[in-house]
């Protein structure tokens, strides 16, 4: 008679205890007392690009495109831009965006790879609403008319805060959600907040986007949270930073 394990995986050594599968689900805070679970994530990429010069040619060519973008004006250069697409469908980037910039207005305005970001929503545990935090809130922020100003930029976190206890990392994260909440409530600043582990050809952990009204809350922001004790001792990068205003956003 075969071993049960060995029946049930096939191959594995005889006796080896059976290897759990990853649960790689979000998860959100109880609902109605059961547990929230969603294995889906919205996907978002940044992509920056130089000499254009007619940006009414862009903007045409996105609202025909027939998929939801943001179009920013680079405020550090007079022929810079930015386009943010999303997706719950990370093959869209490929099969769709790619094709898209292929193509004329924009295959002929010169990349800047340094700029580009792409990363996945995420939940941390407590979200009351975990569909809405990973597939709705991030694009929403995105799209508001009244929060044209933005600031993007990756993230990386250091080693050693891996390393603490998970009641020590809620301390240090509470911290800085706090402040961040104190600018949402006073509709200073909203944020977008992606993971990119593994997305990042230079080894980010995080990617975020930062929008609103005007420009100083945002700076303002970024100001503020470097003396939290998660920015300022387990932040081991930031940048480079895109800052611009939206020339065009897809209807909400």
């Amino acid at each position: 008679m075969s071993h049960p394990q060995a029946a049930a995986h096939p191959g594995a050594p005889a006796g080896r205890p059976p290897v759990e599968k990853p649960d790689l689900s979000e998860k959100g805070a109880p609902k109605d007392g059961a547990p929230q679970k969603l294995d889906e994530r919205l996907f978002m990429q940044l992509l920056a690009f130089g000499g254009a010069r007619d940006t009414s040619v862009l903007v045409r060519a996105l609202q025909h495109s027939g998929f939801e973008s943001v179009l920013y004006a680079d405020l550090s250069d007079p022929q810079g831009v930015a386009l943010l697409t999303f997706s719950k469908d990370e093959a869209h980037f490929i099969d769709t965006v790619r094709p898209f910039l292929l193509k004329e207005p924009f295959v002929s305005l010169a990349a800047k790879p340094e700029y580009a970001m792409f990363g996945r929503t995420y939940a941390l545990g407590h979200e009351p609403n975990l569909e809405d935090w990973l597939l709705a809130r991030q694009r929403r922020n995105a799209l508001t008319p009244e929060w044209p100003w933005a600031v993007w930029y990756p993230v990386r976190r250091s080693g050693a805060f891996a390393k603490l206890s998970p009641d020590e990392q809620k301390g240090i994260l509470r911290e800085h959600g706090t402040i961040g909440h104190a600018f949402g409530e006073a509709d200073l600043a909203h944020d977008v907040r992606l993971a990119c582990h593994g997305l990042d050809k230079t080894d980010h952990d995080f990617v975020i986007g930062l929008l609103g009204k005007r420009l100083h809350p945002l700076s303002a922001l970024v100001e503020r949270m470097r003396k939290t004790t998660q920015t300022s001792s387990y932040i081991e990068h930031m940048g480079p930073f895109f800052v611009g205003k939206a020339l065009w956003q897809s209807p909400l």
